[in-house]
């Protein structure tokens, strides 16, 4: 196989194009203070902190309240929270690294690492479980999150005696989403057996520490009383402070605490992934393993976002939901919560940046409030997606085809005019019927006034227009995936003047 460097046609990935990016965003910042204000002040959180993430760094930071109302401590970009079911793609990119390095298979079944496993199964079609529906949610079991958090803290051996008794199915495994714990505290106990050491002291060692994530912890009795946030419950007009949860055996699920230093550089790395490129790799896993953990691989549901009433559609990835709205943009995300703490991150990868929001209120719901400020946050700063750079034969061909219409040459002995086109084209369409059209369509539009730039959909498609004194021709061209691409398809459409 040739290497990159022996290519004809080297990829180019997308970049940013807009030079004064980073201003507009800094610009934005004290209308994004104000958002998370009129959070903070609407919804009775004790304490309130997030983090802007862009190109790779905290961008900026600020909080409010406090994260103990008895001591009155403010929090700070130190100060650590529960971040709950944030907890489970940590616990998924564990799996996804012992993947990469041959332990496990994604498609292995559970019961290889976890014998003591028993489902009630529902029909007897239904496919074996395996790693992979647990990393998808696709595994047949309940939604269990008010009965999941109450076992946090549940011993290993209570555990497997859990598992032992059998597990009751809501449905048939393989057949719709269902948001479990269950699923990924079974994930920790693969990442033990596999590993052959506490999953905890796993990820510690092969996630958090190579991402310089130093302060982020499993207990909290292991957290300095000083940074250590305080959980409460908003109830009958006044809060109450919530016991806190020692982890266990479903701390896979949920367990982790974190803070914003610690954890805006997992949203980093993460946002790193993208675009594919050719740089050197850094962190627990390759770009194109976190890609995977990015992917929609689970549809979850078709839904309206309330503050502009744009449809959008989710998926469950690798413990991280996938949304895209109606305009194309694409999130990946996920909250957490437990009784005490809400949090939320988010990121738009085409844009580089992403949202991360913690809170110590009981279940806080950060979702809502992080997708609806950065969307928000798109907008004020008018920032646009990065753009695909033309390819150097997509450039080449559209040259080309343009001499081809413009001359209206379309001789089938010319040898020039063969080497552009595919196999295909003649017998797609005509030459005469090729020839007619572009010369009726030319004759449409009037005098060519300008060529406009080709916008690339990919490396090897993309549109561009003709435009006329009159009107102008949307030109499709399509290349060939041969070693040296050809014309394929070249469809013309007129669209008239308004």
């Amino acid at each position: 196989m040739a290497s990159i460097s022996d290519r004809n046609y080297p990829y180019k990935p997308p970049v940013f194009t807009d030079e004064d990016r980073l201003d507009k965003l800094k610009n934005t910042l004290p209308d994004l203070k104000e958002l998370f204000q009129q959070e903070f002040s609407g919804n009775h959180f004790p304490g309130l902190i997030y983090g802007l993430i862009v190109d790779g760094q905290l961008f900026c930071s600020e909080s409010f309240g406090y994260t103990n109302l008895e001591e009155n401590l403010p929090a700070t970009t130190k100060s650590l929270f529960r971040i709950a079911s944030m907890t489970k793609s940590i616990t998924a990119m564990a799996i996804v690294k012992l993947r990469d390095d041959g332990k496990l298979r994604l498609d292995d079944p559970v019961d290889k690492y976890i014998p003591e496993l028993f489902t009630n199964e529902l029909t007897n079609d239904g496919p074996i479980i395996t790693i992979r529906h647990l990393l998808i949610q696709d595994t047949g079991m309940p939604e269990d999150d008010q009965w999941g958090d109450q076992q946090l803290a549940l011993p290993d051996e209570d555990f497997l005696k859990l598992l032992k008794n059998g597990i009751s199915l809501s449905n048939p495994p393989g057949t719709i989403w269902e948001y479990t714990n269950l699923a990924y505290a079974m994930l920790g106990r693969i990442i033990t057996v596999v590993s052959e050491k506490p999953y905890q002291n796993y990820i510690k060692q092969e996630i958090l520490d190579p991402l310089g994530m130093t302060h982020t912890i499993w207990d909290y009795s292991d957290a300095p009383s000083e940074l250590l946030v305080c959980g409460y419950r908003w109830e009958c007009d006044s809060y109450s402070k919530e016991t806190p949860l020692h982890h266990g055996s479903f701390g896979a699920m949920g367990g982790l605490i974190s803070s914003i230093d610690d954890f805006s550089k997992y949203v980093a790395y993460h946002l790193q992934a993208w675009p594919a490129r050719n740089e050197p790799e850094y962190g627990p896993l390759r770009r194109s393993s976190l890609r995977e953990m990015h992917h929609p691989w689970n549809f979850i549901e078709l839904k309206t976002f309330p503050h502009r009433s744009c449809l959008v559609t989710s998926a469950y990835c690798y413990g991280l939901v996938w949304s895209m709205d109606q305009d194309g943009v694409i999130s990946v995300s996920h909250s957490g919560g437990l009784p005490g703490f809400g949090c939320n991150w988010i990121m738009l990868p085409e844009y580089g940046i992403g949202l991360l929001s913690l809170a110590n209120s009981t279940y806080a719901d950060l979702e809502h409030i992080n997708t609806t400020i950065i969307d928000k946050l798109v907008r004020l700063a008018d920032l646009k997606p990065r753009k695909l750079p033309i390819s150097k034969i997509l450039a080449e061909r559209k040259e080309q085809v343009i001499q081809v219409i413009l001359n209206n040459n379309w001789n089938i002995h010319d040898s020039e005019l063969l080497a552009i086109f595919a196999d295909n084209f003649f017998n797609n369409s005509s030459l005469e019927r090729r020839k007619a059209v572009s010369r009726e369509l030319l004759d449409q539009i009037g005098k060519v006034v300008e060529i406009e730039e080709l916008t690339p959909k990919n490396q090897l498609s993309g549109v561009f227009h003709l435009k006329g004194e009159n009107g102008s021709i949307r030109i499709l061209l399509c290349l060939s995936p041969e070693s040296s691409p050809l014309v394929q398809e070249l469809e013309l459409t007129m669209i008239k003047q308004s």
